[in-house]
């Protein structure tokens, strides 16, 4: 497929109220999908050593579990080529019902799952095959429904609609550790024998709900119209190579920035609930409900800013600042002090991160043709997202046995923002290009100038 020329193609109108439809069932397919993927990470900090892992060593079984939460994060990749593909070809709609099935029927399989006190060694093996399958859920879920969002909202409202499917992943955690509170306030007996599961397998309501609310969904106009004109890509990542690799790398490089999320949403919870920490599970699961609470007003706030002000400003502010509280946090918790760690938590990932969480749908979305938009979203976030949900295990390395090496885990995950930060730097700034412009090249043969509008920012993208 040859690159169209700037102005080549036209905008199709957005009807009326497609934009909140597209974005409420982002919101919810969101909600309910990453509560699938949420409970896990809870359950890996708090249930999963003593559940599926060799007792006798309770520190490798530790962090063994907390290695099987990154394994999802491996598998996204993989999932991204293979969704992304279909996405770029097939339509929006059809992956966001895909993957929810997925991820509702994996979870539940999981709720299912005998222990390693039943039958050894084959339960942790068990227990990675479908995380596997949750990952490459995931992987297909945030780009389709942000291609979705996008392409369905007013050109200068992108961003603020763009971002309620990541308003859905806040509220998925929230529902999550709403539902795992008091599951694991059960006594050890009922909590390590049957209470666990419970969470698991609700996901079978997931499924369902995630088909009734997307089949109905229309396909987006853009899309509609690039199949209409048979510009559909045959190969989306060839494409991806060939045209837009730079920002494939950007896209890596920004999304990084969820090492923020995995540190404060699992190594940080187990850190606190160690010896080390000596905090409450409950204080720690309510810090991360009430934290997440606050970004789901902040997120749509700083997405509306973004629409006004540009998505790099917005971004980095999130990042640069993320990794500056990290160390306030993870200081909080070496103190014991409740109060301060409710309070970090929520600026730290309620406020701070959530400009730059609240931003990347639009951000980098809009580096890319309506072509390879679901690839390039799903390709570039899902090995950003892949390190970064190794990110736990490598901080128990840094930690230390004794858990209490929180100033070393701080510095890495700075250091991760901070690549992030730089990568986001260097892109063009793409608020005020109009959406049939959207990685665009002037012209054929300037190689690395992409369309925009006059005034807006250019830079290389390979």
């Amino acid at each position: 497929m040859s690159e169209p020329s700037a102005g080549a193609s036209t905008q199709p109108p957005v009807e009326q109220g497609k934009p909140r439809k597209a974005a409420f069932a982002a919101w919810i397919g969101s909600a309910l999908e990453y509560y699938d993927f949420f409970i896990y990470g809870s359950a890996a900090a708090l249930v999963f050593p003593k559940v599926f892992f060799n007792p006798d060593d309770p520190a490798t079984a530790t962090l063994i579990s907390l290695a099987t939460f990154g394994v999802a994060y491996a598998a996204r990749p993989v999932g991204a080529l293979i969704l992304g593909h279909f996405g770029d070809r097939l339509g929006r709609r059809k992956i966001m019902v895909l993957t929810l099935i997925m991820m509702g029927v994996s979870t539940f399989l999981i709720g299912c799952l005998p222990t390693y006190a039943q039958i050894g060694t084959v339960a942790p093996v068990l227990l990675v095959l479908m995380r596997v399958l949750q990952g490459l859920s995931a992987a297909g879920e945030q780009a389709s429904a942000n291609s979705m969002t996008l392409e369905h909202s007013p050109e200068h409202r992108r961003g603020y609609y763009a971002s309620y499917t990541l308003n859905g992943t806040q509220a998925g955690q929230i529902l999550a550790t709403l539902i795992f509170i008091p599951v694991a306030a059960l006594p050890d007996d009922q909590l390590y024998t049957w209470g666990w599961r419970i969470p698991f397998l609700l996901s079978a309501l997931v499924a369902v709900a995630g088909y009734i609310i997307r089949r109905k969904l229309e396909e987006t106009p853009v899309f509609k119209q690039v199949s209409a004109s048979n510009e559909v890509a045959k190969l989306p990542l060839v494409e991806l190579v060939r045209h837009h690799w730079a920002d494939v790398l950007r896209v890596v490089a920004g999304a990084l920035v969820a090492t923020v999320s995995t540190i404060f949403t699992v190594w940080a919870l187990s850190f606190a609930t160690s010896d080390a920490g000596g905090m409450e599970e409950s204080s720690m699961l309510w810090t991360g409900v009430l934290a997440n609470c606050v970004a789901l007003g902040a997120i749509p706030l700083w997405a509306k800013l973004s629409d006004r002000i540009g998505r790099k400003p917005v971004f980095l502010t999130g990042a640069i600042g993320s990794g500056v509280m990290i160390f306030v946090y993870l200081w909080a918790i070496s103190t014991g002090s409740f109060p301060l760690v409710l309070l970090t938590g929520i600026v730290l990932f309620g406020v701070v991160y959530s400009a730059a969480n609240g931003i990347w749908p639009s951000l980098y979305g809009e580096m890319f043709t309506a072509q390879v938009r679901l690839s390039g979203m799903a390709v570039g976030t899902q090995i950003g997202f892949a390190i970064a949900g190794f990110a736990v295990s490598f901080a128990e390395q840094i930690a230390g046995p004794g858990g209490d090496g929180w100033m070393g885990v701080a510095t890495f995950t700075a250091a991760i923002c901070a690549v992030s930060a730089i990568a986001v730097a260097t892109a063009r700034e793409t608020h005020r290009v109009p959406t049939s412009e959207l990685g665009l090249r002037k012209d054929a043969g300037a190689k690395g100038s992409f369309a925009s509008r006059p005034g807006s920012e250019s830079s290389l993208t390979g």
